[in-house]
């Protein structure tokens, strides 16, 4: 189906129906979260009965999102008539067990998306799944409103990395134009998820940056559990810390692995990956069972360590040569 036809069945399935759970997958990043809520004020203004619930914690950088404090983290008593998951693979990935619902809605960007649910609608070529809810919504006829705006421009900004990944085109921007036309505030916005960092995440990053190893093209960095105490952080201190590592000239992709609570067995790992572009990190993190963007995935290893950083590291070499040897075959 066309970008058009997928848009006009979905809001079709949207009008004919009145109740909705909107959820995402389990560590929400700004994409999950912005996008729901940006969908959350969409089907408000479409007169639906809307229950937003994430499994895990919202970050508190996005606090400031309008209806944010209307997630919950439990499904509604009685199940909806749609349940609407946002870049998820499949159920589980939203971090609930099962989810009861009169039928099941996918929305996603991911390379590695399967169409699991009732309706789907995948498309790997949008920047964010912000950004394919800003088509659903001008395709609506709704106005787009000053909350709808700060939620989906939050949603794009850091799905694409400042506006700096491949997926970021002409179109990307002219959305963006839109939403802050719109009442989207991008200085506020930017000051809130750039500029409002805890003590506890300088001091992850500080930590980590001293554990980092450059390896040719390949920069990679650990945390360890221990670390963490130390420095009295949450999960949510990570984020952006493969950000620093891919910043580095002359580095093409980069790991930042951190070492998830004990449990029973080996140590693991949740790991980001990052590529400047000429690397599709995706096809690595899918071989550990991960997915994602060309430019931005994540997976989780096995431990120990050593073993851990070993593989990823080997992987990220085999895909930069895998890019080499392309570039060399004749034209």
């Amino acid at each position: 189906m066309s970008q058009a036809d997928s848009i006009a069945a979905l809001l079709s399935l949207l009008r004919e129906r009145q109740s909705f759970l909107i959820t995402s997958h389990a560590r929400p990043d700004g994409d999950a979260i912005g996008s729901a809520v940006g969908l959350m004020h969409l089907l408000d203004a479409m007169g639906k009965d809307v229950h937003v619930a994430f499994a895990d914690p919202i970050p508190l950088i996005y606090g400031y999102l309008p209806g944010v404090k209307r997630i919950t983290h439990t499904l509604p008593a009685t199940p909806p008539d749609a349940a609407i998951l946002l870049e998820c693979e499949s159920i589980e990935r939203s971090g609930f067990d099962r989810i009861d619902a009169g039928m099941t809605i996918n929305i996603d960007h991911h390379k590695s998306g399967r169409p699991f649910a009732d309706f789907n609608w995948i498309e790997p070529e949008a920047s964010a799944v912000g950004a394919m809810i800003y088509n659903l919504a001008v395709a609506s006829g709704v106005k787009i409103s000053p909350a709808m705006a700060t939620s989906l421009y939050t949603a794009v900004l850091t799905d694409t990395g400042s506006f700096t990944y491949s997926t970021t085109t002409a179109a990307t921007f002219a959305l963006a134009e839109h939403l802050v036309n719109s009442g989207a505030r991008a200085n506020e916005v930017a000051q809130a998820v750039y500029f409002s960092n805890p003590p506890s995440k300088i001091r992850v990053l500080g930590l980590a940056l001293n554990n980092m190893v450059l390896d040719g093209e390949v920069a990679h960095a650990w945390i360890t559990q221990q670390e963490m105490t130390r420095a009295g952080a949450v999960p949510e201190d990570c984020e952006g810390v493969v950000n620093y590592l891919i910043g580095i000239a002359g580095i093409e992709t980069a790991a930042f692995l951190r070492e998830l609570p004990a449990a029973e067995g080996a140590p693991e790992y949740r790991t980001s990956l990052r590529s400047k572009g000429s690397v599709d990190v995706s096809v690595v993190a899918e071989r550990f069972g991960g997915g994602g963007h060309r430019n931005a995935s994540g997976c989780t290893l096995a431990g120990p360590l050593e073993a851990a950083r070993t593989r990823v590291v080997a992987e990220l070499h085999a895909a930069g040569h895998t890019r080499e040897e392309r570039q060399k075959q004749p034209v």
